[in-house]
């Protein structure tokens, strides 16, 4: 197989024509903005790439051109193949409405204590972003851990195709994506095709035995349970979350994270749940969970002018929900939210950033800076200032800067609320 006998000379592909390592197999991908077929031919003459991958036919020949008819399949048949041929590689997937990025790390963190670990890059979770970590996996790599993300049906069956897991772990299922999903029914169906394929392949779940939602999809499938529960095969505990998570758990006591929030538990619970299900040494996983450090704009404390809790990677109602809840039991009278709208909601929008709004209410929360064409539309309390877009923001922090507050940031990633930093730092 030509294919896989290049790209094992180096065990690297890139999608991007702009950063090729020396050997490596370029696939020329069709993206939205960009085609990279149309710098196929330039790669190939360049002589670094051992292979290019193309699927445009009027391209011509060159001894370093392949052409496919799909050059997406052909990168996901790759990663699928070389899946196969790691015999005593162990695969981990996760997913989840919210944590599974968090939930990777910590698990990567835990198991890289005892094993040689390759996982999921950043949120590398898609139809390209797995093939992509499935192909970085190197002959020493004993197991690999693997985000899988969906926004559609039938998304995480067709990753779990390519990378069949050994194991899978759902975090949890929440209302997002619904514009894609159609209903929150439709959610639960695609994250089900986790288990549907380690029922089907007679494979093994790690289940938060806290979550009756994910307890009634087990069914006869082989599984291992954690949670707060004595009925939990692996015990733990949330201690105090104030600001920073801290669990107690059997085999390691108590454990102080640097993690904000009480919604950060079931990520922490499932990654000793992992760690003690693959015999890593109780002190190493207290170790690595106690020195593990947010970053990427997930449950971040920056000190500075002002405290801030910066949640801004991405949004939807149920991990809104939760962080504005948090941020009530640990803001004082300085609290002040800077929320950006949840997109990809469709027909259930409104009725999610009105049920934000009365929560914020409810709360008590006496100042707010809404951003988005949702929070502004549907926002009618007076004191809550409402801003179309993160420049107008700005615009106003410019003007009117804030000081000595608690502050929540929080918002789907398109928002882009992470360029509110420099003016509140």
């Amino acid at each position: 197989m030509l294919l896989y006998d290049c790209y094992r000379k180096t065990y690297q592909v890139t999608t991007d024509s702009r950063q090729v390592p020396p050997g490596a197999v370029f696939f020329a991908l069709k993206g939205e903005r960009f085609d990279g077929n149309d710098f196929a031919l330039e790669v190939a003459e360049q002589g670094i790439a051992s292979l290019v991958v193309c699927d445009r036919p009027s391209l011509p020949d060159h001894p370093r051109l392949m052409k496919v008819d799909d050059s997406l399949k052909a990168l996901q048949d790759l990663a699928r193949y070389h899946r196969q041929q790691m015999k005593g590689l162990t695969v981990i997937a996760i997913t989840g409405t919210n944590g599974k990025t968090t939930t990777k790390e910590l698990v990567a963190t835990v198991l890289s204590r005892k094993y040689k670990v390759t996982y999921t890059q950043g949120n590398f979770n898609n139809h390209i972003g797995v093939p992509l970590t499935l192909l970085s996996i190197t002959p020493d790599t004993e197991i690999a851990v693997v985000e899988m993300g969906a926004n559609h049906p039938g998304e995480i069956k067709t990753l779990a195709d390519i990378a069949c897991p050994d194991y899978g772990l759902i975090t949890n299922i929440g209302k997002a994506h619904l514009e894609g999903f159609g209903s929150f029914e439709g959610v639960i169906r695609t994250k089900n095709e986790l288990y549907d394929h380690l029922r089907a392949h007679h494979k093994t779940a790690f289940v938060n035995s806290d979550n009756e939602l994910l307890m009634g999809l087990i069914g006869d499938l082989d599984h291992y349970t954690y949670g707060s529960g004595v009925e939990a095969a692996c015990l733990v505990k949330p201690k105090s979350s104030a600001p920073y998570l801290a669990v107690t758990a059997e085999r390691l006591g108590d454990l102080q994270t640097r993690l904000v929030g009480a919604y950060n538990f079931e990520n922490v619970a499932a990654a000793i749940a992992v760690g003690n299900f693959f015999s890593v040494d109780g002190a190493d996983i207290r170790e690595a969970l106690e020195t593990y450090q947010p970053t990427n704009s997930r449950s971040q404390v920056i000190e500075g002018r002002n405290r801030i809790i910066m949640d801004a990677y991405n949004a939807n109602p149920t991990s809104m929900n939760a962080s504005v809840r948090n941020f009530r039991n640990i803001a004082g009278d300085d609290a002040l939210l800077i929320l950006g709208d949840m997109r990809e909601l469709g027909d259930a929008s409104e009725q999610e950033h009105r049920a934000i709004l009365a929560l914020l209410t409810t709360l008590g929360f006496r100042e707010a800076f809404l951003v988005g064409a949702c929070f502004s539309q549907y926002n009618d309390h007076p004191e809550y200032r409402t801003f179309p877009n993160v420049e107008a923001l700005n615009e106003y922090l410019q003007a009117h800067p804030v000081a000595h507050r608690t502050i929540l940031v929080k918002g789907s990633h398109s928002i882009h609320l992470e360029k509110v930093l420099p003016l509140i730092q």
